[in-house]
């Protein structure tokens, strides 16, 4: 008799047990998936995505968002680079973010990818792109509780410069691998990459430019192995990863010559002059700028700009390029999920 309460006591104990264990997550801290992928919008569901209506000087157009996770206090939107490419090369945030619970959000740029190209060259300009982030942020119902900003190369001037105008909308700040000059950026691709190449083949590029035969195929036949797979994406160019292949492929090409130039080495379109240097001690958002070492733009400049910011860090990604998101990729995924993390707990220093 006592064998069988012994025996009917230890199953009832054993059966409470794995009642509060399958009650209680493993981790605490780790974030549910139920609640990251709870659907932020009623009706029917469309994976996110969101097309969003802006004004501008020459009218209404429509521009593509794309939501991923659900946070209510980290909610990142993504601005990305050219002028002129797509959200899609910031695909690898896929394998990293929603890990950690980081509510993240695609964006085309108008005359970029999935959103309208109105084929006007007026609307290419800093200012009315800075506008045009904003009505995003409204659109998409972000503030100052959740609102994180990355900006990447051209999408850091962008950042930049929303900042300057709207930072009591931000949370957090990230410039990621761009200077804050024009003009600075264009003398170190003159006085420090260009040194870099082999004398003969630089003198060709400077011929190609200066005849101002820049859909020539000897310039990108010249420029990809000795450029671009050492200072924008530093892995052997048949291994580039087909979301920047993707990406690349797509580049507006109207925009980014009004903007950029068609020289590779530094600035000659409307932003020749562009420099916030002497603003940056404005922007008192939580800031972090990230640099390559290897980088188009100067990784001591990018440090510099971090000291200037009331709350700036910075982040070197040593064996990175311009695109450090995917050739010092660890580095950098640590570094934006720390950043993020630290502002969201209070943390941040």
């Amino acid at each position: 008799m006592s064998y069988c309460k012994r025996y009917w006591g230890f199953l009832v104990l054993l059966l409470l047990t794995v009642i509060v264990s399958c009650k209680e997550p493993a981790n605490k801290n780790e974030p549910l998936s139920t609640s990251y992928f709870t659907p932020v919008d009623s009706g029917i569901q469309t994976g996110g995505v969101k097309v969003i209506s802006i004004q501008t000087p020459k009218g209404n157009f429509n521009v593509w968002t794309k939501r991923f996770g659900n946070n209510p206090t980290i909610k990142l939107l993504l601005l990305n680079g050219g002028p002129g490419a797509t959200h899609e090369y910031f695909e690898c945030m896929e394998n990293f973010l929603p890990a950690e619970g980081i509510e993240f959000i695609y964006y085309d740029q108008l005359g970029c990818g999935n959103s309208q190209d109105p084929k006007d060259t007026s609307l290419w300009d800093l200012d009315r792109y800075v506008e045009e982030v904003e009505q995003v942020r409204q659109a998409l119902n972000l503030d100052n509780s959740n609102f994180y900003l990355l900006g990447h190369s051209w999408g850091g001037i962008l950042a930049m410069q929303y900042a300057l105008k709207y930072q009591d909308n931000l949370k957090g700040l990230i410039i990621s691998n761009m200077m804050s000059s024009g003009p600075d950026y264009g003398k170190y691709a003159q006085e420090v990459l260009a040194k870099q190449f082999d004398p003969k083949i630089l003198d060709t590029i400077r011929q190609i430019e200066a005849k101002g035969d820049f859909q020539n195929p000897k310039y990108m036949e010249l420029l990809l192995p000795h450029f671009y797979a050492k200072h924008i994406l530093r892995i052997p160019l048949e291994q580039w990863p087909e979301p920047v292949n993707r990406s690349f492929a797509k580049m507006n090409q109207s925009l980014y010559v009004t903007m950029q130039g068609p020289s590779e080495f530094g600035i000659s379109g409307k932003l020749v002059n562009w420099d916030v240097k002497a603003q940056l001690p404005q922007i008192k958002t939580p800031t972090l700028t990230i640099g390559g070492t290897h980088d188009t733009m100067d990784p001591e400049h990018m440090k510099w700009m971090s000291t200037q910011l009331p709350k700036g860090r910075f982040l070197l990604c040593p064996n990175g390029s311009h695109m450090s998101l995917y050739d010092d990729q660890q580095i950098y995924m640590k570094g934006l999920i720390q950043f993020m993390k630290d502002v969201n707990e209070g943390t941040f220093k």
